[in-house]
């Protein structure tokens, strides 16, 4: 979870440089997370036209990208081993919504970068969520992936895709008609063995 952080960081540079105080906060955050970067920027800054919105929230996400390597966001407990079990059994892969850049420095900070193949996100490709799980799925050959997530968004490009979808209860927001749970990574790795040893 790293919203406090950009969260600080974002209003950071938003005082200091715009002069203006948005006051956003993590929960703010999100409830934005997972969607473009050009949705968060109009839903912060729908005073400013596109281009200064689009200046605006690339600011921003610089801001983000120092902060996150300075401080990195904390892994939720048990992640790393959830990481580190899949990932011996399973090639795994990060497609998110974010910015160019943002994967990199999360996998950095974490130090969890030995654990994926590979990533993708609009920022690399200009394509948006459900494109690029398809990249993926391509480009590795894979025959029965699945995706797991936390927002609605995550769910609506799964169904886009055609890749089943694993809401994971324990991030931010709700999906109450996913069709698998997890309530921990720990729960995700149960969940994930299972779907593997299942097909």
């Amino acid at each position: 979870d790293s919203t406090p952080i950009v969260a600080k960081a974002w209003n950071d540079y938003l005082l200091k440089e715009e002069g203006r105080d948005y006051k956003i906060t993590a929960d703010t955050l999100k409830g934005l997370f997972g969607r473009l970067l050009s949705d968060i920027a109009a839903v912060l800054f729908p005073e400013k036209p596109l281009e200064e919105q689009a200046r605006l929230i690339d600011e921003c996400c610089a801001r983000e990208h120092e902060a996150l390597i300075a401080t990195p966001a904390p892994l939720y407990e048990g992640m790393e081993e959830t990481l580190r079990v899949l990932s011996e059994r399973i090639p795994l892969f990060v497609v998110s919504n974010c910015q160019a850049g943002y994967i990199e420095v999360f996998m950095q900070g974490t130090k969890t970068q030995d654990y994926f193949k590979d990533h993708l996100c609009p920022g690399d490709t200009g394509k948006a969520k459900a494109e690029n799980i398809l990249m993926i799925k391509e480009r590795y050959g894979l025959k029965s992936p699945f995706y797991a997530g936390d927002t609605r968004g995550d769910f609506d490009a799964c169904k886009k895709a055609g890749v089943p979808f694993i809401h994971a209860d324990y991030g931010f927001a709700r999906v109450d008609d996913a069709p698998y749970r997890a309530a921990s990574p720990k729960d995700l790795c149960t969940l994930a063995l299972s779907l593997i040893e299942n097909r």
